[in-house]
């Protein structure tokens, strides 16, 4: 988005005036792509670098299994959600919001979102700090690269760049280039994954096979129930896909939803481009997941390294130092700053548009007045960053914080699952309903995230706890 949308250009409003015919095959919707790439460059950081590693490393091999189930049992409920999003022009929590029972102007589903942001303080405030401590490491300020004069210092400059960034309004040159360095560092770390059998630290056939035995070892509950919330699409990156799904056009391309059989057949040709976005990210993040986690648990967990504290990356970095030679130090961390760093500028604009948006549901501001949206974005823009500089300064532990958001993301999914089926049931015209074999995957994936979902809360509110 510019910095003041017109009435004519804004995606939120669907016109007859902005009906494009949806691209048949592959080649053709290359170009229409880009959503699930926004998601890609959110997901490959905070999960994936840290706490999927954090995984390997705690359990070895052991939950391999879950990794697999973590990636790709959310795919279905994301590609349902944001096909309501298309049949309607409505963002999530727009829809999260008309879910009953209602409190006034609330919905039980956006008062759980709540509380999954204020969490998501502490998950972001990690991921600042990760990028802070990253840089400190390879341009450290004062001579000690983790004392607490170097960590302010860039985490203040963290902050400061993040809103000069974002605000200049050039996000999208800012998403080509954080999307491009993500995939060099993921292909970089797969190449490595795949290379360790041929290292000191070679994992087997055995292994791998142990790691698909659907145990949980003694003592890795917690952190495979926060793997578990923050690997994949999350509760949070489900929700703003459908942010993205807008602003790219298909809404507005399918056109407003008159029940015509043309829009209808426009709807379910750009809701097929989606499905090819959604795949496409789906690749992207469970290769680098996979990789991660295979990393740790080979490298770091023979090792018994743990990642904790401020000491996180420099721990992180054992995986490239002890496999191919202290000179990959400074290419880990420029990597770490890479895919952190689009964590951090892909979540800015992400959680700016969902607070609006819960804003607007509370009645403070005008969803559809385009300029007073674009407004409060950019006052969130700046205001987001500073208050997770301020929770990773008083934490200080990136691990744990985002390990928390974990945990959160996890509760919050079988909200997700309950507002998408009311969604799907009273708001989608079922002409626009998914084939058998989708609907099958969606209630598989709908049940999974359900009993996961249970399962977090009973155990971290200690409910049946011998």
């Amino acid at each position: 988005m510019g910095t003041d949308v017109a009435a004519s250009d804004d995606p939120y409003l669907l016109t007859a005036d902005g009906i494009k015919e949806p691209p048949r095959g592959w080649a053709a919707s290359l170009r229409y792509l880009g959503p699930g790439l926004i998601v890609s460059a959110s997901i490959v950081g905070s999960g994936e670098l840290i706490a999927t590693t954090a995984l390997g490393a705690e359990a070895g091999f052991a939950l391999l299994w879950m990794v697999i189930l973590s990636t790709g049992v959310k795919v279905a409920l994301q590609a349902e959600l944001a096909r309501w999003t298309i049949s309607t022009g409505k963002p999530g929590l727009t829809g999260y919001n008309a879910v009953p029972p209602r409190f006034g102007r609330v919905g039980w589903v956006s008062l759980l979102w709540i509380a999954m942001a204020l969490s998501k303080l502490l998950q972001l405030g990690g991921i600042v700090g990760g990028v802070a401590v990253s840089l400190s490491l390879l341009i450290p300020v004062g001579g000690d690269p983790l004392s607490p004069t170097s960590l302010l210092a860039w985490t203040l400059i963290v902050v400061a760049g993040s809103i000069a960034l974002l605000y200049s309004n050039r996000y999208g040159l800012i998403e080509r280039g954080a999307f491009l360095l993500v995939a060099v560092f993921s292909a970089v770390t797969v190449v490595i994954a795949f290379g360790l059998p041929f290292t000191p630290f070679s994992y087997s056939g055995a292994d791998v096979a142990a790691g698909l035995a659907l145990s949980i070892p003694a003592g890795a509950l917690g952190a495979a129930v926060a793997m578990f919330g923050i690997t994949g699409v999350g509760a949070d990156e489900i929700t703003f896909y459908t942010y993205w799904c807008v602003e790219k056009g298909y809404a507005r391309w399918a056109g407003p939803p008159d029940g015509s059989d043309e829009w209808v057949r426009r709807a379910r040709g750009w809701i097929r481009v989606m499905y090819k976005d959604v795949f496409l990210s789906w690749v992207i993040y469970t290769f680098s997941t996979l990789a991660f986690f295979v990393m740790g648990a080979a490298v770091l967990h023979p090792q018994g390294l743990v990642l904790e504290g401020n000491e996180m990356i420099t721990t992180l970095s054992r995986m490239y130092t002890d496999t191919i030679g202290e000179w990959a130090n400074v290419l880990f961390l420029l990597g770490s700053v890479a895919v952190l760093g689009s964590t951090l500028w892909a979540s800015v604009p992400s959680w700016s548009r969902m607070y609006t948006n819960l804003f607007a549901t509370l009645g403070v501001l005008d969803w559809q007045d385009s300029v007073v949206r674009q407004r409060w974005l950019r006052a969130l823009t700046v205001i987001q960053p500073v208050l997770w500089g301020v929770a990773y300064l008083f934490v200080s532990s990136p691990v744990v914080m985002v390990q928390i958001g974990g945990v959160a993301t996890g509760i919050f999914l079988p909200a997700v699952v309950i507002a998408t089926w009311y969604l799907r049931r009273t708001e989608v015209d079922p002409r626009l309903h998914g084939s058998t074999a989708f609907n099958v995957l969606l209630v598989v994936s709908s049940a999974a995230i359900t009993l996961l979902g249970v399962y977090t809360i009973l155990n971290v509110f200690g409910v049946g706890a011998g």
